[in-house]
């Protein structure tokens, strides 16, 4: 019997995303959760980290809006959210990019100003 757990976050702020992302055991988190839904325990052995520090881990890339959890019986399966990062990734992408395009083309290249 699967069950959805109420784990998501209706407001992914950037903050948020790139909070989640700055440590590099949750970016390792989102890289094993790309290839496959896994438990606390599964990531915990993974990591040789304990199952409380994995689940810190796995709750700000809850509140990120990055993955999602499924219950399956006793266990919740957690599944990268594909989309949301690449959605994140791609707004912030476009907030760097938007003013290079508009910036004045007075004989300079404007991306010389980053």
């Amino acid at each position: 019997m699967r069950h959805t757990v109420n784990v998501q976050v209706n407001s992914q702020t950037p903050q948020r995303v790139f909070y989640a992302l700055a440590s590099l055991p949750r970016r390792r988190i989102l890289a094993f959760l790309s290839q496959t839904a896994l438990s606390t325990a599964d990531l915990a052995e993974r990591f040789a980290l304990s199952r409380p520090a994995i689940s810190r881990h796995l709750s700000v890339l809850v509140r990120a809006g990055l993955i999602a959890g499924e219950r399956q019986g006793q266990w919740v399966l957690y599944r990268l959210k594909r989309d949301a990062l690449l959605g994140a990734l791609a707004r912030f992408a476009s907030e760097v990019d938007g003013p290079l395009r508009h910036a004045p083309q007075a004989g300079r290249n404007p991306r010389d100003a980053i």
